[in-house]
């Protein structure tokens, strides 16, 4: 009986049913000598305890790493008569190792390109806000300083009587803000929209809330016989205007 287990054991079987390479009918001869003899579950159970082994360590060390120890674990626990399996078994995991290394650093070089592709456009973004701002406030003091520049005091109507703003226009640097100080209250639901009719197509600028100072200046676009105008939307606000909702208008 000892010879017939020395001769299974000695088989590269009991490694391949480990691996998923056995075929059905060694499968079931490996499970059935598995459940008659101790000998073999403790064979196979060592062998498990390798290979999970190998997965703890190749989650935080280099491939070749992770081969040393892992041959250095078989060698420790082996004994002679089961070394040759054990190499067997030891190869394979090798096999592993190195695939499953190139897969990591490939796949984490594709991260580190991504990521680097994200930062890059990130900057691009910030460095083309941060150059719209600086142009923006040195058209606001243009805007301001400026002796050519127009004001006009816009007020609303009947629906927003309380509603106060100054426009300014500059025909000659072709340059429009304007300030809108009070903004009449308005139901939770509701919100003020301003938008300006440019050469026949009207341009939504979005929400518009009270400005925190006479500086706070909301840029409007420029164009011979433009207006403006400011209506009452739906909270969110509005993909088109709401012609019975106007409360104001500017005509530059």
């Amino acid at each position: 009986m000892k010879e017939k287990i020395k001769l299974f054991l000695d088989s590269d079987l009991l490694e391949s049913y480990l691996l998923g390479t056995t075929t059905t009918e060694e499968a079931l001869q490996v499970e059935r000598y598995l459940s008659m003899y101790p000998e073999v579950r403790e064979t196979y159970e060592e062998l498990q305890d390798n290979l999970e082994t190998y997965a703890k360590l190749y989650a935080v060390k280099a491939p070749e790493a992770l081969k040393e120890r892992i041959l250095n674990s078989i060698n420790k626990e082996s004994n002679f008569k089961r070394n040759f399996y054990r190499m067997a078994v030891a190869a394979s995991l090798a096999i592993l190792v190195s695939v499953g290394a190139s897969y990591f650093f490939w796949d984490k070089n594709q991260s580190l390109q991504e990521e680097n592709s994200i930062v890059n456009n990130k900057i691009d973004d910030l460095e083309e806000t941060m150059r719209a701002q600086l142009e923006d406030v040195r058209n606001q003091f243009i805007v301001l300083q400026n002796p050519e520049t127009k004001k006009y005091t816009v007020k609303g109507n009947k629906k927003a009587q309380e509603l106060k703003a100054v426009a300014y226009i500059n025909p000659v640097k072709r340059l429009s803000y304007i300030n809108v100080s009070k903004l009449p209250h308005l139901p939770k639901d509701q919100c003020y929209q301003m938008w300006t009719e440019v050469n026949g197509e009207m341009v939504n600028l979005g929400i518009i809330k009270e400005a925190s100072s006479q500086e706070k200046l909301l840029a409007l676009p420029y164009a011979d016989d433009a207006v403006s105008y400011i209506t009452i939307e739906p909270q969110g606000g509005n993909q088109s205007p709401t012609v019975e909702n106007i409360v104001a208008n500017i005509a530059y």
